[in-house]
C-alpha cells in the first residue's frame, strides 16, 4: 500500500491513491453550464423583484410591513451552495407561487377577492339604501302624512279656473300661486282621489301650501266656495267690481236696484231709485259661478236679521226713520276711523239736522260723484245736487253706501254731546277733534292746514 504522502487530493478534496483511477468530478453536475446559466437566471429574476417591491408604496392597512430582513426563501443561495443542487430537484411550492402582477403606473396592487367582494356588497348596500330613502321620500311628499301634512295653508290666494280646463291646467294654476308645492304630485292625487273632471270653473279662495287632499276638498265640495268680503260704508258701485272679478255671473248693478220680495218703503224709504243702505255688508260664501242675484238674496236677509236687534225708539223720538237711520250710518261710516268717534259724530249729525244747519259732510258729494279716493274738486263741492250738504240742509236722498251694524247701532244711539264740528287732526292716524264753538272749529281747521297739532282737542 503507498504511502498516504503519495496520496493525491483532487478538486473536492477526496484523496486518491496512486494508480487508481480518479473519481469523476461534478458529481452534482456543479461545472454542468445549464445549471449554471438557470441558476444566475433565477438570481437576476429575485434581483428584479425585490426592486418592484423596493418602488411600491406601502400600505398599513393592506400589507404588513416587510421584514427587515429577507428570509431564507428570499436570500440569494452562494454559489458554492448552489452548486451542491442536483438538477431534478424539486422545488419549493412556496417558492413556485406565481408572483401578483405589478400595480400599473404606481398604483395599488389588484384587490385578493375576499375583499373584492366586500367592496360589491358595500356598494349594493348604500345603493339600496339611497334607493330606500327616496321612496319614502316619495311617499311622504305624495301622502303627506302627520307631521308633514300642512292642512289648511295660511293666508288668502284667489285662483280663477278657467273654462275647460284640464287637471293638468289646475295642477299648474295652483303651483304657480304657491297654494300647493308641487303640481305634479298634485295632479297626480287628484287622479288617485277619481276627481280629475270635478272642478268646476269659477274663482276659489283657497290658501298659500295648503295640502293636496285640502286643496282637493276646496276645490270639489262645498269647501270650494267663492268667498266675498263686504267692507262695511262700500256703495254698490263699489261692490260691483268685486262682484264681477269672483267670477259672480250677471251684473250685480242692475239686480241690486230693486228684489222680489223685498219692499223698502217699509223701513220708511220712498221708492228709491236701488237698494243702496239695505245690502248689508258682510262675508258670504257662494258657488263658483253664482249669479249675483244670490248674493243681492243673502244681503237682504242679513240686513232684515241684523236690524231686528236695533232699538229705534230714539230715533224716532226725533222724527226718524230707519231710512234715515241707514242714511246717517253711511255717512258715519264714510266719515270715521277710529271706532270710538261713531257716536260723536253721531251726535254732530243730529245736532245739526235739529238747528237746520247743512250737514257739511263731503262725502256725499263724494258718493254722487263716484269720486272716492281722489281730490274733491271746487265744480264739485259748487254742484246744486241734492248730495251737495254743503249747500243744503238736512239728510241727501239716499244713503251713500251699505252701513254695518256698530254704524247703525251709533246712529239710532248716539252720544249726549252738544258737538257741532269736528276736524281731522294733524299726524292723528283718522281721528277727529270735536267743538261746539265756531271760533274753535276754525282754530282747528287752521291748525290741520299748517300741519300742526291742535292747541285743544275734545274728543
Amino acid at each position: 500500500m503507498a504511502e498516504r504522502q503519495d496520496w493525491f487530493a483532487d478538486t473536492e478534496g477526496s484523496l486518491t491513491a496512486p494508480g487508481e483511477a480518479a473519481p469523476p468530478t461534478d458529481e452534482f453536475g456543479r461545472d454542468d453550464p445549464a445549471s449554471l446559466e438557470r441558476e444566475r437566471r433565477r438570481q437576476e429574476r429575485e434581483q428584479r423583484r425585490r426592486a418592484r417591491r423596493a418602488k411600491q408604496p406601502e400600505r398599513p392597512a393592506e400589507r404588513a410591513e416587510a421584514p427587515a430582513h429577507p428570509t431564507p426563501a428570499e436570500q440569494p443561495i452562494p454559489r458554492a451552495e448552489a452548486t451542491k443542487r442536483r438538477p431534478n430537484a424539486v422545488p419549493n411550492p412556496a417558492r413556485a407561487a406565481p408572483t401578483p402582477p405589478p400595480p400599473v403606473d404606481g398604483g395599488d396592487p389588484a384587490p385578493t377577492g375576499k375583499r373584492g367582494k366586500f367592496r360589491r356588497r358595500r356598494i349594493l348596500a348604500l345603493v339600496l339604501l339611497l334607493l330606500g330613502a327616496l321612496v319614502v321620500w316619495f311617499l311622504v311628499a305624495f301622502f303627506q302624512p302627520p307631521p308633514f301634512d300642512p292642512g289648511n295653508g295660511t293666508g288668502e290666494v284667489i285662483v280663477t279656473v278657467p273654462s275647460g280646463a284640464t287637471a293638468s291646467d289646475v295642477a299648474d294654476l295652483l303651483s304657480k300661486d304657491g297654494v300647493v308645492s308641487n303640481g305634479t304630485l298634485f295632479e297626480w292625487r287628484l287622479k288617485l282621489a277619481g276627481k280629475s273632471g270635478s272642478i268646476l270653473p269659477g274663482r276659489y279662495v283657497l290658501a298659500h301650501d295648503m295640502s293636496y287632499g285640502a286643496a282637493i276638498d276646496k276645490l270639489t265640495s262645498s269647501g270650494g266656495q267663492v268667498t266675498m268680503t263686504i267692507p262695511e260704508g262700500e256703495a254698490r258701485d263699489q261692490i260691483a267690481p268685486q262682484a264681477r272679478s269672483l267670477g259672480l255671473t250677471g251684473d250685480y248693478l242692475a239686480a241690486s236696484k230693486s228684489f222680489s220680495g223685498f219692499d223698502p218703503n217699509r223701513y220708511g224709504a220712498h221708492n228709491p231709485k236701488s237698494l243702496e243702505g239695505f245690502l248689508f255688508p258682510a262675508t258670504y260664501q257662494l258657488d263658483p259661478g253664482s249669479n249675483v242675484g244670490q248674493l243681492v238674496s243673502e244681503q237682504l236677509q242679513a240686513f232684515k236679521e241684523n236690524i231686528a236687534g236695533v232699538n229705534m225708539s230714539y230715533a224716532r223720538s226725533k222724527n226718524l226713520t230707519v231710512y234715515d237711520v241707514l242714511t246717517i250710518a253711511s255717512m258715519i261710516d264714510k266719515e270715521v276711523m277710529a271706532p270710538s268717534e261713531r257716536p260723536l259724530v253721531a251726535a254732530v249729525i243730529y245736532n245739526r239736522l235739529h238747528r237746520g244747519m247743512p250737514l257739511g259732510i263731503d262725502a256725499t258729494t263724494r258718493y254722487e260723484f263716484h269720486n272716492y279716493t281722489g281730490a274733491i274738486t271746487e265744480s264739485e263741492l259748487s254742484s246744486p245736487s241734492p248730495y251737495n250738504t254743503r249747500i243744503h240742509a238736512g239728510l241727501p236722498p239716499t244713503p251713500i253706501g251699505n252701513p254695518g251694524l256698530a254704524s247703525i247701532q251709533a246712529a239710532a244711539h248716539p252720544a249726549k254731546v252738544n258737538y257741532l264740528y269736528y276736524v281731522l287732526k294733524a299726524g292723528g292716524n283718522g281721528q277727529h277733534c270735536f267743538t261746539a264753538s265756531g271760533a274753535e272749529f276754525n282754530q282747528l281747521v287752521a291748525a290741520y292746514q299748517a300741519g300742526h297739532p291742535p292747541p285743544s282737542c275734545r274728543s
